[in-house]
């Protein structure tokens, strides 16, 4: 596996590869790929079963539901890409959740491998040999782990250097800085009777800076009070609780 050197390195490990068409191949990833910064290949544990059925799990010791990955398929398929450099990360409900930080950092590494376990999940002899860290990207259970890779993918390659045309393109975004982002206006000023607020009009720096301020830190306090808690702003003032009175006809 050559990779020009500055370029991130991704290979995604499953066996539903069809999935991933077209979403590499479009917009900012599509980009990112033209532009020599990032490259991109699938591995299919099929092609590495040791059967004619090209057999890829089995029923789970000890009994129960379902189906698990069996491990020699996927041995085959992380090591046959697998590199001294190499972070391997497992898609898992179990995993921990994915945030804007996990992003930032992974975007830093050199060569990225996503297992995407599938049916009842994966043998644990893969994840006890050759798993670096496992991510869930919520608190819900998805066919398989190929959707969760694509949002990790997404995440961390528009964060590359020239990705998105302007250095400075990520840096007020959602949890850059641990707030939710404020409000945003385009033209024109007036559409259907909503307006723009009159101080992103005026031009004032210092005004719209704090104005944003202000929006970001109530957004994140009504939307997301664990966010809110953790950058330390004041919870707000509970409402009265007195009954409105009921009109008369």
């Amino acid at each position: 596996m050559q990779t020009q050197e500055g370029t991130l390195r991704i290979d995604v490990v499953t066996i539903f590869p069809n999935m991933l068409n077209g979403f590499l191949e479009e917009s900012m990833l599509k980009r990112a790929t033209h532009k020599g910064m990032v490259s991109f290949g699938t591995v299919n544990p099929r092609d590495f079963a040791d059967d004619a059925r090209r057999t890829t799990d089995d029923r789970p010791y000890g009994g129960g539901p379902g189906m698990v990955m069996i491990p020699g398929p996927l041995f085959g398929a992380i090591e046959s890409v697998a590199t001294d450099s190499t972070q391997v990360l497992l898609m898992s409900p179990s995993g921990k959740r994915f945030e804007q930080s996990d992003a930032e950092r992974l975007a830093q590494a050199s060569h990225l491998v996503f297992v995407c376990g599938h049916y009842e999940g994966i043998d644990e002899r893969v994840r006890d040999a050759l798993i670096d860290e496992e991510f869930s990207i919520g608190d819900y259970v998805l066919t398989n782990g190929v959707l969760p890779a694509a949002v990790i993918i997404d995440a961390t390659v528009r964060l590359l250097p020239g990705v998105l045309g302007n250095d400075g393109a990520t840096q007020e975004e959602s949890f850059q800085k641990g707030l939710l982002e404020y409000p945003q206006y385009t033209r024109p000023e007036d559409f259907r009777g909503m307006r723009v607020p009159d101080i992103l009009l005026g031009g004032h720096h210092k005004n719209i800076a704090e104005w944003r301020q202000q929006q970001a830190e109530q957004r994140t306090l009504e939307r997301r009070p664990d966010l809110a808690a953790l950058a330390g702003l004041p919870k707000p003032p509970k409402e009265s609780k007195t009954k409105r009175r009921k009109k008369t006809p």
